[in-house]
């Protein structure tokens, strides 16, 4: 089964080649003294999953604009690895069904335990980044699908449901190709702020990052499921699917 400490490897993998210059590999490494200016974060987890995780950094990334030129490097690296700590989070609950959430995250100088040396490199240099993984397995559930507040008139269906046959006149639909759109969560923002938001700015979606996203054909929801990453890319593990009728309602965008 896999841990909090493999989800976040695999997660920062991803994360840090597509958010950093310069497209920087993270590798297993060895263990060194870090040193002076070393600086970490540790974040607190609550819930199947619970304990204190903490990464402690290489003083030498700050001299390194791995965040872009102007911007607070420190700062930037805290952003990022809150987000990889909430994204390894999701994706332990996509992987386990166990769930859990960064209840805190503060900065820390050193961490109490090391449990793994990684090595980032880059075309700039490499740095070294310890990993301390003070989390445990509290309990795990059998994840329920959670109802939907959203879309009343949507009937889902477990996913091991048989495929319902189709009329006649549907089958010679079923090989139209529709778009299919992942959508994470929404939030109504004023056009001046809209307007104002830059490179770097967070925009905080109404969905938790343990609830499931939607899929939607047209304008219609048509499945639910938890984010997954496939060979590097983000995926959608269907937990859940609309009744068989309102999945067809869906082409009616094609006429």
């Amino acid at each position: 089964m896999s841990n909090f400490l493999e989800c976040w490897i695999t997660v920062a993998t991803t994360l840090f080649s597509q958010a950093l210059a310069g497209e920087p590999s993270l590798n297993e490494g060895l263990p060194k003294p870090m040193g002076a200016g070393a600086f970490g974060f540790a974040a607190t987890l609550s819930g199947d999953y619970e304990g204190r995780f903490s990464v402690v950094l290489d003083p030498g990334v700050l001299e390194t604009s791995f965040l872009g030129e102007g911007v607070d490097q420190k700062a930037g690296w805290a952003e990022l690895l809150r987000e990889v700590a909430e994204a390894a989070a999701g994706d332990l609950l996509a992987s386990t069904g166990a769930k859990c959430r960064v209840e805190s995250f503060t900065e820390i100088s050193g961490a109490n335990q090391i449990t793994r040396a990684l090595q980032l490199k880059s075309a700039f240099g490499s740095w070294t980044i310890l990993v301390g993984d003070e989390t445990r397995l509290k309990r795990v559930e059998p994840s329920l699908p959670r109802p939907v507040a959203d879309a009343p008139s949507v009937v889902f269906s477990p996913v091991a449901a048989p495929a319902p046959a189709v009329g006649p006149g549907v089958e010679l639909l079923l090989d139209v190709e529709l778009e299919a759109t992942l959508r994470f969560g929404c939030r109504e923002l004023p056009l001046g702020e809209i307007l104002e938001l830059g490179p770097g700015d967070v925009v905080e979606l109404d969905r938790h990052v343990a609830d499931p996203v939607d899929l939607i054909v047209g304008d219609k929801i048509v499945a639910r499921g938890e984010v997954v990453l496939v060979n590097g890319n983000f995926g959608l593990r269907v937990t859940e699917v609309a009744a068989p009728r309102k999945r067809l309602e869906s082409i009616r965008c094609l006429f």
